[in-house]
């Protein structure tokens, strides 16, 4: 098992910046991989960014691009998510997930196996 705690989450105002922890804990392996994602009212979850921990190839959507950034901090097992120009359609519940593996794949969220429970972002107009 793998246990994940995310934190970071606030009220900030459009143009603003967060970043987001993600704390990784369990039974991790060399192939691990960790991703961001946010859920909005009424939406799907969507994947915003992933991050390949042993060697730091990383994915970005393309909405995303540009304003957040992922990163590891091997040492403290913990994958940041830098937002920055936040807008207020950036608004969502963000979650942190892992998976055992990298490739094409983390795209569908499906394939990650595990889950933090959330933080919520808000971000004010």
């Amino acid at each position: 098992q793998v246990q994940l705690v995310e934190s970071g989450g606030g009220l900030v105002q459009a143009g603003g910046s967060l970043r987001l922890s993600c704390v990784v804990s369990g039974r991790t392996s060399n192939s691990l991989s960790v991703g961001w994602f946010r859920q909005s009212p009424g939406k799907e979850r969507d994947i915003l960014a992933a991050i390949a921990t042993s060697h730091g190839n990383s994915y970005y959507e393309h909405s995303v691009k540009g304003r957040f950034t992922i990163s590891r901090d091997k040492v403290k097992n913990t994958v940041y998510l830098q937002m920055n120009s936040l807008k207020p359609e950036d608004t969502a519940v963000y979650y942190c997930a892992a998976l055992q593996s990298w490739g094409p794949h983390i795209v569908d969220i499906g394939k990650w196996e595990y889950w933090g429970q959330g933080t919520q972002v808000t971000v004010s107009s």
